[in-house]
């Protein structure tokens, strides 16, 4: 019997984008950076982003991109999103949506970044997205 080695999707949830916060319990956060919030942001309803890298388990990265899915703040849903990624797939959450990519896709980021232009997220912030610098590094 042989051990299996557990895979995890590694990402970034901003706690300020959360209306309801319970699902940070349910990953591992290896660290937490704190920024200001400047202009460029567009979140002036908040002071800070508290930005957690979390660490999903494969196995439970379909069910944690749901609960995030429905926790995103309702009220400034257009603003937020959540990511977290493999070498190979990636899980984009909005609010009442989640695309899950093939990270070698062109395509299917394109539709990604399309769908957060249209909610109104500015597009420095929506650098998931493999024509974005520095984006393999990710």
């Amino acid at each position: 019997m042989g051990c299996s080695k557990m895979n995890y999707f590694e990402g970034t949830i901003i706690e300020e984008s959360l209306e309801n916060t319970d699902v940070l319990s349910k990953v591992k956060i290896i660290s937490t950076k704190v920024e200001k919030v400047t202009e460029s942001f567009k979140t002036p309803w908040v002071k800070q982003w508290t930005m957690h890298v979390v660490q999903v388990p494969e196995n439970e990265a379909e069910k944690i991109a749901a609960e995030i899915c429905k926790s995103i703040d309702r009220e400034h849903a257009s603003s937020w999103y959540a990511d977290f990624k493999t070498n190979r797939y990636a899980y984009i959450i909005f609010r009442d949506k989640v695309f899950y990519v093939d990270r070698s896709c062109q395509e299917e980021y394109d539709k990604v970044k399309e769908y957060g232009l249209s909610l109104g997220i500015p597009e420095h912030q929506l650098d998931f997205h493999p024509t974005v610098k520095d984006w393999e590094k990710n």
